[in-house]
């Protein structure tokens, strides 16, 4: 998944906002709450390229040579994208 820099901010602040709004939580530092959502965010999208790197690259190097956008190719993606999250603990 891939979203831009700006999008992963203003994703942060609708977060940010949406739960001192709904009253979840009193920031003692707004700005704080702010880096720390970017952060987690930010990290988030960076496992997610990286277990879908894993995953490309273990279809790939099947033998039988799956053709990328196939319904097969599609479902061995999930497969092995699924089995990365599950040995990362983010099932």
């Amino acid at each position: 998944m891939i979203i831009s820099e700006d999008r992963q901010s203003h994703l942060a602040h609708v977060i940010t906002d949406s739960i001192w709004e709904d009253d979840l939580v009193d920031y003692s530092d707004e700005d704080l709450a702010l880096r720390l959502a970017k952060k987690a965010i930010a990290e988030f999208v960076r496992e997610d390229e990286e277990i879908g790197r894993k995953a490309r690259d273990k279809v790939a190097s099947l033998k039988r040579g799956v053709v990328e956008g196939s319904p097969e190719w599609d479902i061995l993606f999930k497969k092995y994208y699924e089995e990365e999250r599950g040995r990362r603990g983010k099932n």
